[in-house]
């Protein structure tokens, strides 16, 4: 099985370049890659545990990590991590200062600039305080007041959800590296919003910090890599090597791996 799983992403990888083979066909990032050796990866370092920098020795590790490790092995070339923020991080695909992202959310506004690949997760929206100020909220519809403080950071999908759900809180937009939960554990705001992967993480972390009671999670997403858009041979080597791993079992490994689950 796993001659037969290297086999198969070999033959991918022929494939593709092959369809870019034309003389009038554009440079694919794919032929980019293996040309330099390099695969690129844009990532925030600040999805815990998607992925996470260590600033004493700037590296990362998350689930992301291990995802791109193992499609740069497939590829037979090194990986390198290039730190992005939220805000940026589709200026940085269409730019070409990287090949791909990490996970990110599949939205209609990225969708305008962005490519994606294939879905490997979804995950779902809650919110959460600190245990001290739980007793004021209930559901969904408790936060949406003028006395509560909804933290986000500007640039992610949670950013315009705090608009549309809360539109009568105090709305506290925080700028990358800094982020929603940080601000509710300092006291700056009240509540924050995040997926319900981030929260189980977080709330293990930091005991402080504590879910709200809601009847059920909101906007559940699909998650997925960031590619240019119109690299359509690129797109296609991601997406054949995601069913390809999903197959070998990879993905529901490197989940588990994290502690990531479904959306309830």
């Amino acid at each position: 099985m796993k001659n037969f799983i290297a086999g198969a992403i070999a033959a991918l990888g022929l494939g593709a370049l092959s369809l870019a083979a034309g003389p009038a066909a554009a440079q694919s990032a794919l032929q980019d890659i293996l040309q330099s050796g390099k695969l690129k990866v844009g990532v925030t370092g600040d999805w815990n545990p998607m992925s996470m920098r260590d600033p004493a020795t700037n590296t990362f590790q998350g689930y992301d990590i291990d995802v791109t490790r193992k499609l740069a092995e497939d590829l037979g070339v090194e990986v390198e991590y290039v730190p992005t923020d939220w805000k940026t991080l589709v200026n940085g695909v269409t730019s070409g200062k990287y090949h791909i992202t990490g996970s990110a959310s599949i939205s209609p506004a990225r969708l305008k600039s962005a490519g994606f690949s294939d879905s490997y997760l979804t995950v779902a929206i809650l919110p959460f305080t600190t245990r001290d100020k739980l007793p004021r909220f209930a559901g969904w519809d408790s936060i949406d007041n003028p006395q509560t403080r909804v933290a986000t950071t500007l640039g992610t999908t949670f950013e315009r959800m705090v608009k549309d759900w809360f539109p009568n809180a105090q709305r506290k937009t925080v700028e990358a590296p800094a982020r929603g939960y940080q601000e509710v554990l300092s006291g700056r705001a009240d509540v924050f919003i995040t997926s319900n992967v981030e929260g189980a993480t977080l709330t293990k972390k930091y005991p402080d910090l504590v879910q709200i009671p809601v009847d059920k999670p909101r906007a559940p997403s699909a998650i997925a890599m960031l590619l240019p858009q119109a690299d359509q041979v690129w797109i296609n080597y991601v997406n054949h090597w995601i069913r390809i791993r999903k197959l070998s079992g990879f993905f529901d490994e490197t989940a588990a791996k994290w502690g990531l689950a479904p959306p309830s």
